[in-house]
């Protein structure tokens, strides 16, 4: 690991690895309401600075649409943080620019947005008046590990659980980036096709990309089994 946080990707998914509770089965043991109660508490127990997601989980936590900025301010680049200092963060990964918000924050967490390096300096205007931080790569590329240092230095981030979808999941897998799985197994089944996974790294799949090392493996409540993964340069 270099000078980046270490990041936990810490996900919840049915007996078949599918991630989307709306889909499962029921159980005898549980609700999807209390399997969501875990996955919360351990997400507490984790003990982030923050949680990454990508730009579609992030769209349904703000649902917000675009906005021209109402006060006209300096857009600075690479970067610019509203709140340097805040006990947790949120992050989200949008690449295109396309996210929008009616608010700073998610549950009380300030939002940094992870940005491609081509991001229009109307939509940075749009996020510094909506107090929304961001950090700009300085790569086409997009090295999320070198926008991951940046927070690490600037917000002293020292713990990432990353909790996205299967794509942002895998790509972070498969770049190295991922230093520890946690994943809760609930007692349900999905079955259905075309559904993403908990990782999805397209057709060249993660073959040859990590090496998994059992942490632990814990039957917990509801049905509900926590498995602890070490992440490792295949």
């Amino acid at each position: 690991m270099s000078d980046r946080p270490y990041v936990v990707c810490h996900m919840m998914v049915s007996l078949d690895g599918r991630i989307h509770p709306s889909r499962w089965t029921r159980s005898l043991d549980g609700t999807r309401g209390d399997w969501s109660k875990l996955y919360e508490r351990l997400h507490e127990a984790l003990e982030g600075d923050a949680w990454l997601v990508g730009r579609t989980t992030m769209a349904e936590m703000s649902k917000a649409g675009a906005h021209p900025p109402q006060v006209a301010g300096e857009v600075r680049r690479p970067h610019w943080f509203a709140h340097p200092s805040a006990g947790s963060y949120a992050l989200a990964l949008d690449r295109g620019g396309k996210l929008h918000f009616d608010k700073a924050d998610v549950g009380g967490d300030p939002v940094v947005v992870l940005l491609g390096h081509d991001v229009s300096d109307s939509h940075l205007a749009e996020l510094t008046a909506d107090g929304v931080s961001y950090v700009v790569a300085q790569d086409e590329a997009m090295d999320v590990g070198a926008l991951l240092a940046v927070l690490a230095r600037e917000l002293r981030i020292k713990r990432v659980l990353l909790e996205g979808g299967g794509h942002i999941n895998g790509s972070l897998l498969a770049a190295g980036l991922v230093d520890e799985i946690s994943l809760l197994v609930a007692p349900a089944l999905d079955g259905g096709e075309d559904v993403t996974g908990a990782f999805d790294a397209g057709a060249a799949g993660l073959a040859g990309k990590a090496v998994l090392s059992l942490i632990s493996a814990q039957a917990l409540e509801h049905g509900v089994v926590h498995l602890r993964y070490a992440v490792g340069p295949a």
